[in-house]
């Protein structure tokens, strides 16, 4: 993984304009790319690259140059490619000679035979851009399920852009200014974002899915979806279907191995992260090595923990019956619950927003302790919602009212809010219009059940925000410690088959994820395969609250504190005294993280010189 940014403008002097400001937005990818550095200029293109070297250590560096056909082709990629070796073989049939064995050149190479085309061929996680310069355009593309970011803007006759809005903020035509409608965003569906939008005025982010052509001396930006999840009548028996589903996992856990680094697994004794570890046990045994992997926890949660409707049990007996079952050398990493707390503002440092409280924070700081051990982790994100594993899918109540269903909160959130902070925007209406628009969206067949319709509706909901959401918390968090993190149940192949399988197999045997359990018989201990679902682990020590709770009364004794612009006084004062806990989004966020994330706002305001216009 990498971090890639540039501008691309229709004045040459625009670019030679830049060079400090190109220097100051790759110091600002450094995170992500820690290992080497590139920089290319000419004429209308400034491409900014920097590296993590995961494949082809000597030969992947960027941005990466091709002559082919009387044109000249710049790159600059951010991602991995799990088909390379396919798009290899049909480049080389073809007459492409390659120096190297990275997933770049493949990808540079792909794009000079097939052009914008290229892009439906591809298998991974990726982003990136090709200057093709005698034809002067600019195309980016971004993968099909949004696993790695790509923010850009338009200014200055010019198209800039950069995986992170911390790296569009470098450049002065991007300043940190947030409109009524980016403050909606944030106060009223935070830490979730409207699909494309980079909140910051004038900032969008690529969709999933989605390439784009720049033409610098028109202006002109033209976008096209290349992939989205689309209905389809599902013929296959239930057998065929978990024969299906057991294939493709095994195909995207394996192809997601490959390295010329360490790669290790997460662990937490989850249905989700102990089949992939159980899958790359076996693949790292047949040839003789031993997998890593990596679990988390917080110092005396078993004093604290209390079961709940979400959280029925702790991980740890779990972890043990998976590292007696498998070869791996396994890593138990012991937070602190205070050290969460500093790690809020690291967390809003790496995400450029306010983000998960300590959901965020805590990953940030586990991914730096795996970071001395592995440079690539695959972790079991986006298992539920492709396979319909939240509470949301399964709960009749909750699954038929309308509106998000991790956040039906907006008068909660509202009655934090100073008057006439949002305009004229009225938070239900705001809320309610996102909702509505992502439904009018969702692809959904003819002659469909009322509840197979709410099930496509439930999927495209989780698709296009909270998995985005997680997507985006895991991309940043990691990324912050140079870590490249994978996720093997977000192969779109795995999408597009199971977005049309009835519910009904989805949910065999009643329990969630029924079908992948059943697809996955044979690779676990049978108390982990059927082990109900148990949300990512957060601290219930009362000395977090505690913390917190310190920290907001020392914002609340600042008059100058910029989140008081927002949000009223005595709001913030009654989350020191509730014993409510209200959810703030999803089952993860309630009073501590609800505190957390105020904190969170208050210093990105601060640290950002938030404009609000």
């Amino acid at each position: 993984m990498c971090g890639i940014a540039g501008q691309i403008a229709r004045d040459p002097e625009t670019i030679r304009a830049h060079y400090h400001h190109y220097c100051a937005m790759q110091q600002s990818l450094a995170r992500r790319g820690p290992d080497q550095r590139g920089l290319y200029i000419s004429g209308q293109a400034a491409l900014i690259h920097a590296r993590l070297a995961v494949v082809d250590i000597e030969g992947g560096q960027q941005p990466m140059l091709l002559e082919y056909k009387e044109e000249q082709y710049a790159l600059v990629y951010n991602g991995e490619l799990y088909n390379t070796p396919e798009l290899r073989a049909a480049l080389a049939a073809r007459g492409h000679r390659f120096t190297g064995h990275s997933d770049t050149e493949v990808l540079l190479h792909a794009y000079a035979e097939w052009g914008e085309c290229c892009v439906e061929r591809l298998n991974g996680i990726f982003a990136f851009a090709v200057w093709a310069a005698k034809a002067k355009t600019l195309f980016l593309a971004r993968d099909r399920c949004g696993v790695k970011p790509l923010f850009f803007a338009q200014a200055e006759n010019s198209l800039i852009f950069g995986s992170e809005l911390k790296t569009l903020l470098c450049h002065p035509a991007v300043p940190p200014r947030v409109d009524k409608n980016g403050l909606a965003e944030i106060l009223l569906l935070g830490p979730g974002r409207m699909p494309g939008s980079g909140v910051f005025h004038n900032v969008k982010e690529l969709l999933p899915g989605q390439c784009a052509v720049f033409e610098p001396d028109t202006g002109r930006l033209t976008t096209r979806l290349y992939w989205q999840l689309t209905d389809h009548e599902h013929g296959d028996s239930f057998p065929a279907t978990v024969a299906r589903v057991r294939d493709l996992v095994l195909d995207a856990i394996q192809r997601q191995l490959v390295a010329d680094v360490p790669v290790a697994t997460f662990l937490s004794g989850g249905l989700d992260s102990s089949i992939i570890s159980a899958v790359a046990d076996r693949q790292f045994a047949a040839r003789g090595e031993q997998l890593q992997t990596f679990s988390v926890g917080y110092q005396d949660n078993k004093k604290f923990f209390r079961t709940g409707k979400f959280q029925p049990g702790a991980d740890a007996p779990y972890i043990r019956k998976m590292n007696e079952s498998l070869h791996a050398h396994h890593h138990w990493i012991t937070l602190d619950s205070l050290a969460l707390v500093p790690a809020l503002y690291e967390a809003v440092n790496a995400r450029d927003l306010p983000g998960m409280a300590d959901v965020d924070s805590s990953l940030l700081l586990f991914c730096r302790q795996i970071k001395p051990h592995a440079t690539v982790v695959l972790s079991g994100e986006c298992a539920d919602e492709i396979f319909g594993g939240y509470p949301w899918y399964r709960d009749k109540a909750i699954r038929e009212r309308e509106g998000f269903p991790w956040a039906q909160n907006t008068a909660y959130r509202a009655s934090f809010l100073q008057p006439g902070v949002l305009g004229d925007i009225d938070p239900a209406r705001f809320v309610d219009e996102q909702y509505r628009e992502t439904l009018s969206r969702t692809s959904i067949r003819p002659g469909l059940s009322p509840l197979e319709r709410r099930q496509r509706q439930m999927v495209s909901l989780n698709f296009h925000w909270f998995m985005q959401t997680l997507l985006d918390r895991k991309d940043r968090m990691s990324m912050y410690s140079g870590l490249e993190v994978r996720v093997p149940f977000c192969d779109y192949r795995i999408a597009e088959y199971l977005y049309a399988v009835p519910w009904e197999y989805k949910d065999y045997g009643g329990q969630e994820k029924g079908l992948l359990r059943q697809a996955m018989r044979g690779f676990l201990p049978q108390e982990v395969l059927y082990r109900r679902k148990s949300p990512y682990p957060k601290t219930w020590n009362p000395a977090y609250l505690a913390a917190v709770s310190v920290e907001l009364k020392k914002l609340l004794a600042d008059p100058e504190a910029p989140v008081l612009r927002l949000a009223r006084r005595e709001a913030l004062e009654g989350l020191l005294h509730t014993d409510d806990p209200q959810p703030w989004y999803g089952q993860l966020m309630t009073t501590p993280q609800t505190i957390a994330w105020w904190l969170q706002v208050n210093y990105w305001m601060k640290k950002y010189q938030v404009e609000l216009v």
